[in-house]
């Protein structure tokens, strides 16, 4: 794993450098001229980080924004045929465009029933 190293003589940061001579990698200070070989032939790591399920973002009184758009789609717990609808805030290009109602009734958040879960769970895994 990737780790800051620092020079022995002056302190500051080392940062990686190829030596072309040698044909390796060192760690070389800007300051000084103090290098240092490595072990470690790891740079730079970037942890990416997934996501299994789409997470609605909730947050109370959702339901009487006036700036949210509002549709007529049935509430599957109360029946009301009123409910706040918005964007998925995702940001990955793979998935596809999926809306979350908020029922402006009794705050019940729920996805379009007419888009089918198994095609979600698919395109997920």
């Amino acid at each position: 794993m990737a780790s800051l190293q620092f020079c022995s003589e002056c302190n500051n940061l080392l940062y990686p450098k190829a030596d072309p001579h040698r044909r390796i990698m060192v760690f070389a200070c800007r300051i000084c001229q103090y290098e240092e070989s490595s072990e470690n032939k790891c740079v730079y790591r970037n942890d990416l980080l997934t996501v299994t399920k789409e997470q609605v973002g909730i947050t109370t009184d959702l339901g009487s924004d006036p700036t949210l758009a509002h549709s007529n789609i049935e509430c599957p717990r109360c029946g009301n045929e009123d409910a706040v609808l918005f964007q998925d805030q995702s940001k990955r290009k793979e998935t596809r465009m999926i809306l979350f109602f908020v029922c402006s009734k009794c705050n019940h958040h729920f996805t379009d029933p007419t888009v089918q879960s198994d095609t979600r769970e698919n395109e997920e895994g």
